[in-house]
């Protein structure tokens, strides 16, 4: 599902014509720096809603090992990525891939699965229904990575996400933050093993290990 949202932080083209997102520039060291100790050599690693291909792109550079296949529901934000993709051999076309609707995961096999800033534009139900097709796409002992802001026992740590989640919800009430807790549950549900990373600016990283390889 695609929302038109009012956001604080949406994507601009930059001057090579690239969509740019500050706030991905913002989180990219530390979200590589988080995920690099837990990446296997080798495998496919599947990004989720990649928005402006800052991200994927910054990851397949630093880790040529892998095979990265970004994806999005939006035409635009695939071209988007296709064209700062394009000198990395080890990233495919950015491929259509609406994670709200059920049936996707089946028939992927993915060592890595990685969403940034996604569950707080999406209602629970479709967040429900992403972590379930994300534990059928995903290989045993595989990781799935949700980086983002959370509520923490409800509520907002910090003014500024209180305030985003009341924007959130005032165009849409059925989005917004969603409590750690909650989505903890939801994947240990899903038979994952859950590690929760602080990282800057009151965001969580939630890294997901699935099924027969524990501990991380």
């Amino acid at each position: 599902m695609i929302r038109r949202l009012n956001l604080p932080d949406s994507a601009e083209p930059d001057r090579e014509g690239l969509l740019h997102a500050p706030s991905a520039a913002r989180n990219q060291k530390p979200i590589l720096d988080a995920l690099g100790p837990h990446l296997p050599h080798g495998g496919l690693f599947l990004e989720v809603a990649s928005g402006t291909g800052q991200h994927v792109a910054a990851l397949a550079a630093e880790h040529p090992d892998l095979r990265f296949q970004p994806s999005e529901p939006d035409p635009v934000r695939r071209r988007a990525i296709d064209a700062r993709t394009r000198d990395l051999p080890n990233v495919a076309p950015a491929r259509y891939l609406d994670a709200c609707t059920p049936g996707w995961g089946r028939g992927l096999r993915a060592d890595v699965i990685l969403t940034v800033n996604l569950l707080h534009l999406i209602s629970d139900a479709e967040m429900a229904v992403l972590l379930d097709e994300a534990a059928q796409a995903i290989v045993p002992g595989g990781l799935l990575a949700i980086y983002g802001p959370f509520l923490r026992g409800g509520q907002a740590t910090s003014e500024g996400d209180a305030g985003f989640h009341m924007s959130l919800q005032r165009q849409d009430p059925s989005i917004g933050l969603k409590d750690a807790d909650l989505v903890v549950s939801v994947l240990q549900a899903l038979a994952f093993a859950v590690d929760i990373v602080p990282m800057p600016a009151n965001n969580l990283m939630l890294l997901a290990r699935s099924g027969s390889k524990p501990g991380f």
